[in-house]
């Protein structure tokens, strides 16, 4: 009897390695150009972050539908705010508001020492823990809670990163933020801008409007 042998095995289909290649291809040509970013997502199987009928799709550069409502991000703006988050640096403790997946997460696991990253949603919660389970990423820890309010318990953070629209700039987030780390978040309800806030000094930031983005709203609450 003949054994089937996965595509991700074989070399063979939309999940190959091949196929992966072609996705770290395209994301230098769209301008992704830090190497410790591209290194950490070419580590990263996006195929298992995806329901099993969507993964013939999961290298191409679009969002996927997770459920809920909430979507996997392309991988184009995976790279674009990690890189912006980074800045050719090496990350020590970073925030992420909106788990969703983990696909995110897990990039940012090979990126920092180490990651918290809470989530609305307490099903993706599972989902995801899983997930980063499987690939092992010991250095993030997940919480079902408000992304709205941050970790404050746990702040300052050299990094926060957020992967849903919000209508403002939570000032939770601002406060979290340690001097001279990063803010990547987009904003926006129908037009939707990819800001940057660094902070300068304990009363002082500089933000910066990078780029339109399209993500599902940063929601208030659990659930």
């Amino acid at each position: 009897m003949a054994i089937l042998r996965s595509a991700t095995q074989t070399g063979i289909g939309m999940t190959s390695q091949r196929t992966r290649d072609r996705m770290l291809v395209r994301l230098r040509e769209q301008g992704v150009l830090d190497e410790v970013v591209l290194s950490a997502i070419a580590a990263i199987p996006r195929h298992i972050f995806v329901d099993e009928a969507l993964s013939i799709r999961a290298y191409e550069d679009v969002s996927l539908p997770i459920g809920y409502g909430q979507t996997i991000s392309q991988p184009y703006i995976v790279g674009r705010m990690s890189e912006i988050l980074r800045n050719g640096s090496n990350l020590k403790k970073v925030l992420e508001i909106g788990t969703g997946c983990g696909y995110q997460t897990a990039v940012l696991s090979k990126l920092a020492k180490e990651v918290y990253s809470v989530e609305r949603i307490r099903p993706l919660v599972m989902k995801a823990r899983e997930h980063l389970r499987d690939l092992k990423c010991t250095n993030v820890k997940l919480g079902h809670a408000d992304g709205n309010m941050g970790l404050a318990e746990l702040a300052p953070f050299d990094g926060i990163i957020v992967t849903a629209a919000a209508s403002h700039i939570p000032q939770d987030l601002l406060d979290q933020l340690a001097v001279g780390g990063r803010l990547v978040i987009p904003v926006g309800t129908e037009e939707q801008i990819l800001h940057l806030v660094e902070r300068l000094s304990e009363e002082d930031y500089r933000t910066s409007k990078l780029e339109a983005v399209k993500f599902v709203p940063l929601l208030g609450g659990t659930q």
